[in-house]
C-alpha cells in the first residue's frame, strides 16, 4: 500500500477557505486517481472530490460544487483541496485516498471500497 500524507487542515470561520494537499512517495503518482473523503462527527465517511490519473477529468460531491476545487500537480506528487465559502457542515476529517482506476470508475461514484490506499486524515473545523 502506499503512504498518504494529508496536511492543511484547521480552524476556521464561515465563509473562509483552506487548501487541503496530499502526497506521497515511492511510487508512480500519476498511475493512481486520487480521491478526498470526510467523516463528520457521528456520520459516516462520504465522498467529497476525485480526480483521474491525468487531472483531465475531477468529480465532486454536489454539497461542495462550486466551492471546492481538486487539482493536480503530478511533478511534485501532491494533489490539493482547494475549500472556499466553507461551511459548518464542512467539519469534519478529511481524508485522500489513491487508486489506480479509471475515469469512468471516478465517473460512477466516489464508491470508498475504489480506494485500497488511506492516508491518516487532518482535521478541518468551520466554526464561528
Amino acid at each position: 500500500q502506499l503512504q498518504l500524507v494529508e496536511s492543511g487542515g484547521g480552524l476556521v470561520q464561515p465563509g473562509g477557505s483552506l487548501r487541503l494537499s496530499c502526497t506521497a512517495t515511492g511510487f508512480a503518482w500519476n498511475t493512481y486517481a486520487i480521491a478526498w473523503f470526510r467523516q463528520a462527527p457521528g456520520k459516516e465517511r462520504e465522498g467529497v472530490s476525485g480526480i483521474t490519473k491525468t487531472g483531465t477529468a475531477t468529480v465532486y460531491a454536489d454539497s461542495v460544487k462550486g466551492r471546492f476545487t481538486i487539482s493536480r500537480d503530478n511533478a511534485k506528487n501532491t494533489v490539493y483541496l482547494q475549500m472556499n465559502s466553507l461551511k459548518l457542515e464542512d467539519t469534519g476529517i478529511y481524508y485522500c485516498a489513491a487508486d489506480p482506476i479509471d475515469e469512468w470508475q471516478l465517473r460512477v461514484g466516489l464508491n470508498e471500497d475504489d480506494f485500497h490506499s488511506w492516508g491518516q486524515g487532518t482535521q478541518v473545523t468551520v466554526s464561528s
